[in-house]
């Protein structure tokens, strides 16, 4: 057995009737010269169980709930029940594969079985056949999601020529009640030395960082007291500042699905060109990840102008970010971490999008510096799953998320992958989405996947907090062709502060 870590164990306690724990991706595939059946995916997945570990390994839960979880080889492991077989309703097009990911991807997955599923499609037009797979993201970050899926795929259309070395699995012997609850009274014994340990690194990092951040942090509990009734009256106006980076304050305009979220889902796809990406990239010395905020500034800015409700102040982007370093390559779970960077949703101008894009990512990569990699890590240790699962249900019922200020607005995640055609029993993919999570009070997630020259955008939002999606979507490759424009009629330089 294998236990979770605090990170992984806390995507199982933050789940609630509304909010599910689970990501997803959605493949796209050519089955004109090799047909994709189900028989097929689950030959291929029976073959390759040895090195799919989340695809085996179900949950032991601690009794009452004192201690996290343990992952168990399940020996009653059943394929059939995790592969199914589904189609499109006519005419097959985007918005009709998009309505059934949303409503397949709104349902829980069930915690008596290894947490995915995988759904082979049909019924789409121009002859493709999709593959949705769903596993939980207490299984798997964004980069062990896309080694899993990739396990079932091939560079060769006749698959691999040499099957990768992997240890053979067998069942676990399932634990006796009482032999898990003596487990999670020794864990209880180590919570003292871990908060400790927890709270000398806080300690620490705040001494590196605080004189630094003083301004800044000062500046932003101001902000939020000046947007909260009652209390604007007693914080005097700031002055203002032309420059971005001297503006201080992050504090989160409100937006229409900044709220509680329901159980529903909506979800849409697209894709650019990676070259045009990187053409603007190279032609003003930035990263492919500021190309991406600029161009997500620029949709968001025409979308949001469009619902009528653009803010004045910039909107605010969560970036997970990995930590996972070549030490831990192998270590299952996750390995993430986060950053909040301000999007320049209130410039109008592309090229000056791109330059304030560059420089909030720059500022909020200092500010993740100073952190330890694997605070989250810690964090998830200490409140026991069955106290944060009653405290994410409080939460729900109370809609706490409709009255406080959100600390962003919006998810923003970029997860590389591979540049090189790949296929599944003989399918090539031509695309690759990704299907990703949203939470109370964030009802909107924007994920990108590169796959093969180009990028792969996965939108997920609340059913009922956006009425639709496939208008951001196109306002996504708007943004990306204004910005590339103005790029090639710009000199050949960024300057940067």
């Amino acid at each position: 057995m294998e236990q979770l870590n605090g990170l992984d164990a806390s995507f199982l306690n933050i789940e609630t009737p509304t909010v599910h724990g689970h990501v997803g991706s959605l493949a796209l595939f050519d089955a004109s010269a090799a047909p994709l059946t189900l028989e097929s995916i689950k030959e291929l997945i029976d073959e390759r169980i040895d090195e799919l570990d989340p695809f085996r390994r179900r949950l032991m839960p601690v009794p009452f709930g004192i201690d996290r979880p343990y992952w168990i080889e399940d020996g009653s492991f059943d394929l059939d029940f995790h592969v199914r077989h589904i189609a499109v309703p006519p005419p097959g097009d985007s918005d009709k594969l998009g309505e059934l990911i949303g409503r397949l991807h709104a349902r829980p997955l069930d915690r008596s079985h290894p947490l995915w599923e995988l759904y082979l499609i049909e019924g789409l037009e121009g002859g493709l056949v999709a593959q949705y797979t769903k596993i939980h993201h207490a299984c798997v970050d964004g980069i062990t999601g896309t080694e899993v899926l990739t396990t079932l795929l091939d560079r060769d259309p006749d698959g691999r020529k040499a099957r990768a070395q992997a240890v053979p699995w067998s069942p676990d012997r399932v634990p006796k009640t009482m032999e898990m609850l003596t487990r999670g009274l020794a864990a209880l014994a180590t919570q003292p030395r871990l908060q400790v340990r927890m709270q000398r690194r806080l300690l620490a990092a705040g001494l590196q960082t605080g004189r630094r951040q003083m301004g800044p942090t000062v500046a932003t509990m101001q902000e939020a007291m000046r947007r909260t009734p009652g209390l604007g009256l007693l914080v005097p106006e700031p002055p203002r500042s032309e420059g971005f980076l001297s503006r201080p304050a992050l504090v989160a305009p409100r937006l229409s699905f900044n709220r509680s979220i329901s159980a529903h889902r909506r979800f849409a796809y697209g894709s650019i060109s990676l070259d045009d990406v990187k053409a603007i990239k190279h032609r003003h010395g930035v990263t492919v990840n500021d190309v991406v905020m600029a161009i997500s500034a620029g949709a968001l800015r025409s979308w949001l102008d469009d619902r009528h409700e653009l803010p004045t102040d910039p909107v605010l982007a969560m970036v997970p970010v990995s930590v996972r370093t070549d030490a831990d390559a192998d270590t299952p779970g996750n390995r993430i971490s986060a950053m909040v960077a301000a999007l320049p949703t209130n410039e109008a101008e592309p090229m000056r999008r791109l330059r304030l894009a560059h420089e909030a990512m720059e500022l909020a990569k200092t500010d993740h510096a100073a952190l330890p990699a694997d605070i989250l890590q810690d964090f998830g240790r200490f409140a026991p799953p069955a106290v944060a699962a009653r405290v994410a249900r409080l939460v729900a019922r109370t809609k706490l998320a409709d009255i406080a200020n959100p600390p962003f607005n919006v998810v923003i995640s970029n997860i590389p992958g591979p540049q090189h055609p790949l296929y599944c029993a003989g399918a090539r993919q031509v695309a690759s989405f990704p299907v990703p999570v949203i939470a109370d009070g964030a009802g909107l997630n924007i994920t990108l996947s590169s796959y093969d020259g180009s990028i792969h955008f996965g939108l997920l939002a609340c059913r009922d907090a956006v009425d639709d999606l496939w208008s951001l979507m196109r306002a996504l490759e708007t943004s990306t062709t204004e910005l590339l424009e103005a790029s090639l009629a710009a000199p050949a330089t960024l300057e940067t502060r």
